[in-house]
């Protein structure tokens, strides 16, 4: 497995499988470097992407696996790798969340992500927020 940050030849890749994402962002995100991609041997398997809480805590916004790759500690890999991205950078704090009846809830905590709040929209359930010290 390679992780890598995704360049524009990504592109088409995320755009069909983010439904997440107004479309627009993607290239800028790209570029920003805010896009880590999930390589197996020659094959994109997954991406990871992430931008900034209040402009100053890294927060991953969407981790994606592709349904064959699942359930055998990439998922696990890529945020560890993410996390000791930002350290590198000089940050101590990561941030994601997960709606409460998703079971990646699960996945964060085990990684040591602690509950630090929540999100309440009309349409959706409610939005679990966690923290992780690094």
């Amino acid at each position: 497995m390679k992780i890598i940050h995704a360049d524009e030849t990504d592109y088409s890749y995320i755009l069909e499988r983010d439904r997440h994402i107004h479309p627009s962002l993607v290239e800028t995100k790209i570029k920003e470097n805010e896009i880590l991609m999930i390589w197996e041997q020659e094959s994109r398997i997954g991406w990871m992407r992430y931008g900034y809480f209040w402009d100053n805590i890294p927060f991953m916004n969407m981790i994606w696996i592709d349904e064959p790759y699942r359930s055998g500690g990439i998922g696990r890999a890529v945020v560890q790798h993410w996390e000791h991205l930002m350290k590198q950078k000089g940050f101590d704090t990561v941030m994601t969340s997960t709606q409460s009846d998703e079971h990646a809830q699960h996945f964060y905590r085990k990684l040591g992500y602690v509950d630090a709040g929540s999100l309440l929209l009309d349409t959706q359930p409610l939005e679990i927020i966690l923290i992780k010290k690094i």
